[in-house]
C-alpha cells in the first residue's frame, strides 16, 4: 500500500512538470489542414477524418446523440483549462480575466457574433446557453401564458422538446396539444395540413422540431411560421439536430425562436447549445435566471443567458468547433452531410427487405435515415452491425435503427453497411 502511495504521488508529480502538451501529445491538431484548395473528393474527406480521435476500426454512425468533437476543439479546451488552473494566481479578474476564469457574467460577442452569421441573425438575439432544452425552457418560462391558452407540440417529439410545455400546461391551467405527423413523412403540405388542423383561435404557441429526432424529417419549417404568423401565434423551432447538419436561417424561416444542441452537428464540445428570439418579441420574455445584468435590454441576449459561474474551458472549446466548421466552409460541410445521407438512402432503396420510417423525399431528409430490416428488430440489427463490423447506428424503438452520417464517415462505412444489410435477405 505505501509502495502504491508513493507510486501515486511521483506520478502526479511528475504530471505537474511537464509542458502543457495536447491531450494527445502524439499529435498537433491544427487548422492548416482544412484551409485548402483541393477537390473536396474522398481524398479530402479522408483527412478531415483524421482531424477527429476517433478509435480506427470502429464507425461511428450516431451523430444524431452526440457528435464527436475535432482535435482541433478539444486541444483549445484542454489547453484552456490546464493554463488557467496553473496560471490561476496570475490571474487579475477585475482587470480583463475574468471570462478566461467563468462563463455566466460576460457577453461573448465574438463568439455571439459567429453564430449569428451561421444563422444570419444579430449577435444580440443570441444567448449562449446549455443545450437545446435550457433554450426551450428559457422561453417557455418567459412566455405570459394563461390559462385556456393551447400550446402545439407533434406527436414526435423528443423527450426533451415537449417537457417545458406539459410543465406550463400543468401550472398555469394552458391546453396542451400534439398534431399527428405523417409516418413516414413524405409530402411537405401533409406536414403543414396535420399542424394546422390542430390550431384554434386559442392557439398561443406553435412548438415543433425543424428536424424530428427519431426520424429525421426535415420540417417545412417555413411554411408553418408564415402561416403561424397570419393567426398571430408565437413560433419556436426545436432546432437541437439542425445547426451544422442543414441551413438555417432564421429571418428567411420567420420563426419568434430557435434554439439548438451544438454538441450534435456542428461537432462542439457537450454543453455547447444557443437560443435565438427575434428582437421584435424578445422584450416580452422574461429573464428565467437572474444576475447582474437580468434587466438588460440593450442586449436581450446577453440578459438571458446570466448563468453565473460556468466552464470557461468549455467555451473555448465551443468557439473552436465553431473556428472548425467554417474552415471547412457551411456549404462544403453541409452538402457533404447530405451527399451521404443521400448515399445511404439510394443504397437501401435496393434492398427489398428494408422498410423505410424516415422520409424517402430528399427535399424532406438530409443526414438521418430510419429504417427496419424484415425478421430482425431494430436491437437485434443494431448487435449485428457491432458484431460483424464495428458499426454503431442507434436503435429507435424496436423495430427501428436511426442512421446518421456526418463529415467524419466515408462511402466506404456506408457500403460496409449496405453489404451486412443486404446480406440478411
Amino acid at each position: 500500500m505505501t509502495q502504491r502511495r508513493k507510486f501515486l504521488k511521483q506520478g502526479a508529480a511528475a504530471m505537474m512538470s511537464l509542458p502543457l502538451l495536447s491531450f494527445d501529445h502524439q499529435k498537433e491538431w491544427s487548422l492548416t489542414p482544412l484551409q485548402t484548395n483541393a477537390p473536396k473528393d474522398e481524398t479530402y474527406w479522408g483527412m478531415v477524418r483524421k482531424q477527429f480521435p476517433l478509435k480506427e476500426g470502429q464507425t461511428y454512425f450516431n451523430n444524431g446523440t452526440m457528435g464527436p468533437t475535432s482535435g482541433y476543439a478539444l486541444d483549445k479546451m484542454f489547453h484552456h483549462m490546464m493554463h488557467w488552473n496553473v496560471e490561476a494566481a496570475t490571474v487579475d479578474y477585475k482587470n480583463g480575466s475574468g471570462p478566461e476564469l467563468l462563463t455566466g457574467y460576460f457577453p461573448y460577442e465574438e463568439l455571439r457574433t459567429k453564430l449569428g452569421n451561421i444563422i444570419n441573425c444579430d449577435f444580440k438575439e443570441i444567448s449562449l446557453v446549455q443545450n437545446a432544452t435550457f433554450g426551450m425552457n428559457y422561453v417557455g418560462m418567459g412566455l405570459d401564458l394563461k390559462k385556456g391558452d393551447e400550446l402545439l407540440n407533434t406527436n414526435q417529439e423528443h423527450g426533451g422538446g415537449f417537457g417545458a410545455w406539459q410543465l406550463l400546461a400543468k401550472r398555469k391551467g394552458c391546453v396542451y396539444k400534439q398534431a399527428i405527423m405523417p409516418e413516414p413523412a413524405n409530402d411537405p403540405q401533409e406536414i403543414v395540413d396535420a399542424i394546422f388542423k390542430e390550431v384554434t383561435p386559442k392557439t398561443k404557441i406553435i412548438a415543433i422540431p425543424h428536424i424530428i429526432s427519431g426520424f429525421g424529417t426535415v420540417m417545412p419549417v417555413k411554411a408553418i411560421c408564415t402561416e403561424a404568423k397570419k393567426r398571430d401565434i408565437f413560433t419556436i423551432l426545436d432546432g437541437a439536430q439542425c445547426v451544422g447538419h442543414v441551413s438555417v436561417d432564421v429571418k428567411d424561416i420567420g420563426c419568434d425562436a430557435y434554439y439548438s444542441s451544438l454538441h450534435k452537428w456542428l461537432l462542439a464540445p457537450a454543453g455547447s447549445g444557443l437560443l435565438y428570439i427575434s428582437k421584435e418579441v424578445v422584450g416580452d420574455i422574461w429573464s428565467t435566471i437572474a444576475s447582474y445584468n437580468w434587466d438588460n435590454k440593450d442586449d436581450h441576449g446577453f440578459r438571458l443567458m446570466q448563468n453565473g459561474t460556468g466552464n470557461a474551458g468549455l467555451m473555448a472549446g465551443y468557439d473552436a468547433a465553431v473556428d472548425f466548421f467554417n474552415t471547412i466552409g457551411q456549404d462544403v460541410w453541409l452538402a457533404r452531410v447530405k451527399e451521404l445521407g443521400k448515399y445511404l438512402r439510394d443504397g437501401l432503396k435496393e434492398i427489398k427487405h428494408v422498410t423505410f420510417y424516415s422520409s424517402t423525399n430528399e427535399e424532406l431528409a438530409a443526414g438521418i435515415t430510419t429504417y427496419g430490416v424484415s425478421g430482425m428488430s431494430g436491437p437485434e440489427l443494431q448487435k449485428y452491425m457491432w458484431e460483424k463490423e464495428r458499426l454503431q447506428p442507434r436503435t429507435v424503438g424496436n423495430e427501428m435503427l436511426r442512421h446518421s452520417v456526418h463529415i467524419y464517415n466515408s462511402k466506404a462505412e456506408i457500403d460496409t453497411a449496405l453489404r451486412l444489410i443486404e446480406g440478411l435477405g
